[in-house]
């Protein structure tokens, strides 16, 4: 993964990050941009036109906007309301514009000389906007931690605003975070699984009986095993029980709580059933993995199945519930 330091990002002074306030129908532009600059509308809307497009790009909130230097655009602002924007300009290393450098065979193209900006390829070739989720999405999270540093301005702010900015580029270049591309799941198992996760909401993973299941997902028990089994190898029952043995692994290896506990926290009457399914999983008892510690060599058995998608579909749902 490249680094922030890896990037050289450099903050242009007096231009963010920060958020600026626009009249209906304000207006910016034509103008060249010296710098990149990532824009996000906080409210409001606004149209966006580049380097003679045909049609503007439509931005609201929930998208996040990547102007690169060298780019010829201009702003036309809501003509029906206010609109607050957020904004930061910035520099990148040794990127070069592309009329600078010819290529033999692709023709002008940008010339990256940092190493940290090689990895992400060409700006030329990077993406003009993004999406923003709000719910728990990792742009959503920098952007307002960018704003907050902007506004707060503590000790040492503008290095940590350009590792932040750092991050943020590389998100919204190289795409998805890993297990942010899991494909979606089909209609009955994403109503199961917001099922689950309503009765996990309190962080107490219980077991839920097939029939149970079979109900949410608005299909039979026999076609929910099925489809269960076509995407993950395994059955509903036994798939939620390996995850909620999971969960006990960061109790055993980081807290102080009794065998009891942690097994009423993974939805076991008791600690000796707990320890009974923990060895049928693992092949050892929980004391033994405990003991054993987080260095352990031992694979969870979730990592050995392809449950890791159900594992995390399961958080993302709580943590957007919760």
């Amino acid at each position: 993964m490249t680094t922030g330091r890896g990037l050289g990002v450099g903050l242009v002074p007096r231009l963010g990050p920060a958020v600026a306030d626009y009249p209906p129908g304000s207006t910016f532009g034509p103008r060249e941009a010296k710098s990149f600059q990532f824009v996000w509308i906080l409210r409001g809307r606004a149209s966006w036109w580049h380097d003679g497009a045909a049609e503007p790009v439509q931005l609201e909130p929930g998208r996040l906007l990547l102007v690169r230097p060298g780019m010829r655009d201009s702003f036309r602002w809501d003509t029906d309301g206010p609109t607050r924007h957020a904004y930061v300009h910035f520099t990148l290393g040794d990127v070069v514009q592309p009329a600078q450098h010819q290529d033999p065979v692709l023709g002008p193209r940008a010339l990256v000389s940092d190493p940290g900006a090689q990895a992400l390829g060409s700006p030329e070739h990077w993406p003009l906007t993004h999406p923003i989720d709000e719910r728990d999405g990792p742009i959503a999270a920098l952007c307002r931690y960018l704003l907050w540093l902007g506004d707060a301005r503590p000790d040492g702010w503008k290095e940590r605003a350009r590792d932040v900015l750092a991050l943020l580029v590389v998100t919204f270049v190289a795409g998805p975070l890993p297990g942010d591309d899991d494909p979606p799941f089909p209609r009955p198992l994403d109503a199961m699984v917001r099922h689950v996760a309503g009765r996990w909401r309190d962080g107490v993973a219980r077991p839920v009986p097939l029939t149970e299941l079979a109900t949410a997902a608005s299909i039979s028990p026999s076609s929910l095993s099925r489809l269960f089994r076509r995407e993950f190898g395994v059955g509903p029952v036994a798939a939620l029980e390996l995850i909620r043995l999971a969960r006990a692994e960061p109790l055993l290896w980081m807290s102080n709580l009794t065998m009891a506990a942690i097994a009423a926290q993974c939805g076991f009457t008791d600690a000796y059933h707990f320890s009974r399914r923990f060895r049928a999983a693992y092949g050892v008892p929980p004391s033994v993995f405990r003991a054993d510690g987080a260095g352990s060599s031992r694979l969870a058995p979730v990592g050995q199945t392809r449950l890791r998608p159900l594992e995390r579909r399961l958080r993302t749902v709580n943590a957007r519930t919760s």
